[in-house]
């Protein structure tokens, strides 16, 4: 259900999906390939990034991911979950009406991983971080988050294809292996139970081709929303 409790992909409400995963998964390439698709098929759709997607949003995201940015001094583990919720903040409203004009919005990143960046990663009180995302979101939840899973050995050797690491890519080990502890926990559907604020998580492999990829995503809506997905299944 959305924020105001109209049915998703009901008609005049759009769709608000996540990508979602560890570094190195593939989630960018996929979150613009998908919204692609989905225009070339007459179908309103927009992607946005976390953080990110308004003037506010892109300063955070330079302040927290620029291993340069504030003269070599690093946000502490609340001053870092408290930004990643401001950004947010900061665009939900933009969200709210794109869902309100019948657009399928395809984010990369939302709450799931503040759960596993900042709460599994950084040891934060996960109570306190739910209440301050519920003071930047209010009820709006994804209508479903596609959380994708390769192995680490595949997402390192994407990572290192892109260039330059950003400043959590760069953390140590210990810090991504708690990461992705977390996001494999997101999987079962008892913690999805626990936590309705992160809304359904469905996993898809993302080891393999992009267009390989792409195509487990088409499935994975198409077996959610048939009526809005089937014909991008069908295409691959």
């Amino acid at each position: 259900m959305s924020a105001d409790g109209a049915a998703a992909g009901s008609p005049g409400r759009g769709l608000l999906l996540v990508l979602d995963g560890p570094e190195g998964v593939g989630k960018s390439t996929q979150v613009v390939a998908l919204v692609d698709r989905l225009r070339a098929r007459g179908r309103p759709a927009e992607h946005y990034r976390e953080p990110g997607g308004t003037p506010l949003g892109d300063a955070v995201r330079r302040l927290l991911l620029d291993p340069g940015a504030g003269e070599g001094e690093h946000p502490t583990p609340a001053a870092e979950a408290l930004l990643y919720v401001a950004a947010r903040a900061q665009l939900v409203d933009r969200l709210h009406a794109r869902l309100a004009a019948g657009t399928v919005v395809v984010l990369d990143r939302f709450f799931l991983s503040t759960y596993a960046y900042q709460i599994a990663g950084r040891g934060l009180p996960a109570e306190l971080v739910r209440q301050a995302n519920r003071l930047a979101v209010g009820a709006l939840v994804p209508d479903l988050t596609l959380l994708l899973a390769c192995p680490r050995e595949e997402a390192e050797r994407r990572m290192r294809a892109r260039g330059a690491l950003d400043r959590i890519e760069q953390e140590a080990p210990a810090f991504h292996a708690r990461v992705a502890a977390a996001f494999a926990a997101a999987a079962d559907p008892d913690w999805q139970q626990r936590h309705p604020e992160v809304g359904p998580v469905a996993i898809v492999d993302a080891a393999g081709r992009v267009a390989t990829v792409a195509a487990r995503i088409d499935r994975a809506l198409a077996a959610r929303w048939p009526e809005t997905f089937s014909l991008l299944d069908e295409s691959e």
